[in-house]
Order: structure tokens, then sequence, then C-alpha cells
């Protein structure tokens, strides 16, 4: 028996590594309509998993210091051995995981997997998505750069418009009425202890709902069995005569992981200072305000947002009003039709939603 074989029985012998494969990749049967969008929430899983060494690589030499961090940030790029490579892949690794989250939310409210029984479903996903922008926007200031610190002041003096407590809420963001040591320390901790736990956590929440609940038929391709379900028991959607996840659907994960990783890395390689304005190379100074200081470009319809409306306060509670209807859109939209064609008024609000983000982006973008 060769060594490989040999270690294989031995982990066979203790976790049942035979069984494990049967039940969980060969006896997990998908529907026979399943589509490449379904493979979305795999390339999250790698992009997750980059994020997380590349931020590990990234700490041997980051120094959390409010007088070191820049100059730390930039022996990185100019001095360790492949640490512009780390740092790169990082930043970008960041832009595509909001970016391929919104694919994927998107994807999923137009196929209507959101629906009934699949409520915890949509609301663990919503929860991921606020966590990915929060842990997006505590990393952004790490590198200490002019870009960063003033990005990060704007972004914080927005939580002022908030009646009674909004002050408070500043000084408890920075640690202290302005932007500086405590707000470095404050945002590092925050960011690599203990938001990375808590989308851990939340990921395995999803994956475990998933798995119970089942994976949801695509509302068009093949016909879809209609459901005699009345939602007052715990039913497993199964897929009889179904392919099954291995060897089937796994080739199709695959696929979307390489076509992600070559957009990655095209990015990564040829244009990674899309990401880094002129800014973004200068270190930051207090005293010094730059011009046309922006957010990152998944919040900039917020930041313009902010900007139409008369006062900060309104366009907040625009914005609040906006996010509580997507988090609670499971339980207002409990019609059992799935075909988003058949459901003309969610068409009409799903492609104006997009268009109206797109626009304010772009508004933001060149406002």
């Amino acid at each position: 028996m060769s060594p490989l074989k040999s270690i294989y029985h031995w982990l066979n012998v203790r976790l049942g590594v035979d069984e494990l494969v049967e039940k969980r990749l060969t006896g997990y049967l998908l529907p026979r309509s399943i589509n490449a969008w379904y493979s979305l929430g795999s390339v999250l899983l790698v992009i997750f998993g980059i994020q997380v060494v590349t931020g590990i690589l990234l700490l041997i030499y980051y120094v959390p210091d409010a007088e070191k961090a820049f100059k730390s940030v930039t022996y990185i790029m100019n001095d360790v051995h492949f640490g512009w490579l780390i740092r790169m892949c990082h930043a970008v690794g960041s832009n595509m995981m909001v970016a391929v989250l919104l694919l994927h939310m998107l994807s999923a409210l137009f196929m209507g997997s959101h629906k009934s029984p699949r409520e915890l479903n949509w609301v663990t996903g919503f929860i991921l998505f606020n966590l990915v922008l929060g842990i997006s926007l505590t990393g952004y200031l790490l590198p200490w750069s002019q870009l960063s610190f003033w990005a990060t002041t704007v972004a914080t003096n927005s939580a002022g418009a908030i009646p009674v407590i909004g002050q408070y809420l500043v000084e408890f963001l920075r640690g202290g009425k302005l932007v500086g040591p405590h707000t470095l320390g404050r945002f590092f901790a925050v960011h690599v202890a203990l938001l990375p736990l808590v989308i851990g956590a939340l990921i395995g929440a999803h994956l475990f709902l998933l798995e119970r609940i089942g994976v949801s038929t695509p509302p068009f391709g093949q016909k879809e069995t209609k459901s005699t379900w009345q939602g007052d028991e715990f039913r497993h959607e199964s897929h009889p005569g179904g392919i099954p996840f291995f060897p089937n659907y796994l080739l199709q994960d695959v696929t979307s992981i390489l076509i992600y990783l070559a957009i990655f890395f095209c990015v990564v390689f040829f244009s990674p200072y899309i990401f880094f304005p002129p800014t973004a190379f200068v270190p930051a100074d207090p005293f010094k305000t730059p011009a046309h200081i922006k957010p990152e470009w998944y919040f900039l319809a917020n930041y313009q947002t902010l900007k139409v409306f008369p006062s900060e306060l309104l366009g907040l509670m625009v914005q609040g009003a906006a996010m509580t209807f997507l988090a609670l859109i499971p339980f207002i939209d409990r019609g059992k039709e799935r075909h988003p064609l058949k459901r003309p008024l969610f068409l009409a609000c799903f492609i104006g939603g997009i268009i109206l983000f797109i626009g304010m982006t772009i508004w933001g973008h060149y406002s």
C-alpha cells in the first residue's frame, strides 16, 4: 500500500471519510436546472480565504502605530520580497469581495431564493454583507495615508448627524474627538480580531442553513416542481433525479473560481492603481486637508445621498429605511411565485434599484 493510501486508510478508519464523501458530495443532489450564479457562494469562500491568508502575512511586518504604520506599509511595498503582491492582493481582494457579494445577493433576489422557508439564509447573508463593508472600512484606515485618514474622517463624521447620540457615537468610533492614534488602534483591533471571527461564524451559520433547508430550484429553465409545503413543519428541499454536487456541479464551482482568479490577478498585475489615487502614497497629515477626498466606490452612493438631501439626518434616515427594507424583504415579499417575469412590480423595483445605485455611485464619483 502506497504512503498516500495508508494515510487515507488511517483517516478513513477514524473519520469515516468514505461515508462523508458519499453523503455530502455524491449523495447531495442539486436541481438539474441549477446555473452558474449558484457558484458565487464558493467564489466568496475562496475570496475570504485569500483575505485571511494575505492579512496574516501583512501582519508580520505591519505596525499599528500612528508614527510607524505608513512606514511599515512602505517597507512592505518596497523592501519585503513579494510584499507588494501580498498587499495588492489584500487591497484588491477587499474590493472584489464586496462586488461578488453584491452579485450573489442580487442573484438570490432575482431568482426568489430569499423566499420562505429561506428567510434566515437571506438575513444571515444580509448581515454578512454589512460586516464585509465594516471590515473593508476598518481596514481602509490602517495604511495611515492621506487618503485613508481623511476618508475615515469623512465616514465617521456622518454618524454625528444622528440626534442625541451622534457626537457620542463619533467619539466612540474615533476613540476621541478627532481621528488619531486611538482610532487606528480601535480599527486595527476590530479589523484583525473581532470582525474576521464574527464573519467566519456567520459563514458557518449560512452554510448550515443552506445544508439543512436545501438549495432552491431556479425559477426558470427546467420546469419548477410545485410545492405542497404549507409552512407549518420543517422541510428539506430534495431534488429527486437531480445532479450530484460531486463531480457534476463541482466542475462549475471550479470554473467560476478560476474565472474570478483570472480577473483578480489581471487587476492585481495590470490595473492595481485604479484603487490607489496619489493621496494613497502620502503619509497622513491631520493639518493638511487634500481636495476631493471621497470614500471607496461601494460607499459612493451613500456619500452622494447625504449630499442630495438638505440635511445629513434626512439622508441617513432614507438610507436606514432602504437598508431595513432590504433586510426584511423576505418577510415583505411573501408570495409563492418566484419567476421574475411573473412579478412585474418586483422586477421594476429590482431594475430601478440597480440603476439608482449605479447612477448615485457615478454621480458621487464625478461630483
